[in-house]
């Protein structure tokens, strides 16, 4: 089969995915990235032209149609970039079997497009929480028969080769986007209420300047409790030593994989979590992490991890083999194929 993928770039979370299922794949020299853009983060493109991929960078309108017209499977990687609704909004594309892989939620803004559901030859969503948006959940709902969930976010590279997480971790991390357009204010609030001394949280990721952050770190009353540590290259290292993944969240963030969490789950820590939808796919409440519905119930939940580090230990060990079992590239990348193969049985259309 020749896969064309229509992608605005290969940054980010999008690219470390891909990144990850061409290396599970051993057909990748059928597989043709076409970038929207000129990439401003070129990470993942290198590994994955080493895999036999093909890249196509920022090519004009009629280069796309012919690669379109070619292919067996045209797949979108579909959020709200201007330059992908530009493409889908312009002029008629050729007929095609289309796919495609949603990665945001659409639970809150930005929305997937109902019609475009109904639109697409098939409809693949990166969680099940994406079910449940509002408009595309109720028996009204277009095309969701044609829809399908295939995880993008896997576990740390390495993961599951017969190495052992450290039993005497101790410690409580955050690692992720640390702006309070993802990360809750709640992660400064209950590391101030924290009632044992000596267990500050370690903040990992990049903080501007002028960031709210630092201001909300200003304010605390109890300031040695959290520490900013910026950027890290190798997030293994950062979390060697954690025992507890504070992952406490925007109600309204639109992610859907959260390869942080997964990643760090894999590695043995246990996390706290709120029940937004898309953590809930992930964590499985008093099994392989806990779920908080508050900032007082997490402040007394966070307290209790602090104070049971053997039941911590042990959520941390359910939950690596939970992931190393589910979030691998391996099992997206079969999904995938088979998904292709399926749609190969049907026409092209416009």
């Amino acid at each position: 089969m020749k896969i064309v993928h229509i992608t605005p770039h290969l940054g980010g979370g999008v690219g470390k995915a891909h990144a990850a299922l061409c290396a599970a794949d051993i057909e990748t020299d059928g597989r043709h990235y076409v970038l929207l853009e000129e990439p401003r983060d070129q990470r993942y493109l290198g590994d994955i032209r080493k895999t036999g991929a093909a890249v196509t960078v920022a090519p004009d309108r009629k280069t796309i149609r012919e690669l379109i017209a070619s292919a067996d499977i045209v797949q979108f990687e579909w959020w709200n970039h201007p330059l992908m609704c530009g493409l889908l909004a312009g002029p008629p594309l050729p007929a095609m079997r289309s796919v495609f892989w949603s990665h945001v939620s659409g639970i809150a803004a930005p929305f997937i497009p109902a019609g475009l559901v109904a639109a697409a030859g098939r409809f693949v969503f990166t969680s099940a929480c994406s079910r449940l948006a509002p408009n595309l959940s109720g028996p009204a709902s277009p095309g969701l028969e044609r829809t399908a969930v295939i995880n993008s976010g896997f576990v740390h590279a390495g993961s599951g080769n017969g190495d052992v997480p450290d039993r005497e971790k101790s410690g409580i991390s955050y690692l992720g986007t640390v702006e309070f357009t993802k990360m809750s204010p709640a992660m400064i609030e209950v590391a101030d209420r924290l009632e044992t001394e000596g267990a500050p949280v370690e903040i990992w990721g990049d903080v501007g300047a002028q960031s709210p952050v630092r201001d909300a770190v200003a304010a605390m009353k109890n300031p040695s409790r959290l520490r900013l540590r910026g950027h890290t290259t190798n997030p293994r290292a950062a979390l060697s030593k954690t025992s507890i993944f504070l992952y406490l969240l925007q109600p309204f963030h639109f992610g859907t994989a959260e390869n942080a969490l997964v990643e760090a789950m894999s590695l043995g820590c246990a996390p706290l979590v709120f029940a937004n939808p898309c953590e809930l796919e992930i964590v499985r409440d008093g099994e392989t992490g806990l779920v908080a519905t508050s900032v007082d119930h997490a402040v007394q939940l966070l307290n209790w991890m602090l104070e049971h580090p053997d039941e911590v230990r042990r959520m941390g060990e359910r939950a690596r083999a939970e992931v190393l079992e589910q979030k691998t590239p391996d099992r997206s990348i079969a999904a995938f194929r088979g998904l292709w193969l399926a749609a190969m049985n049907e026409p092209k259309r416009r």
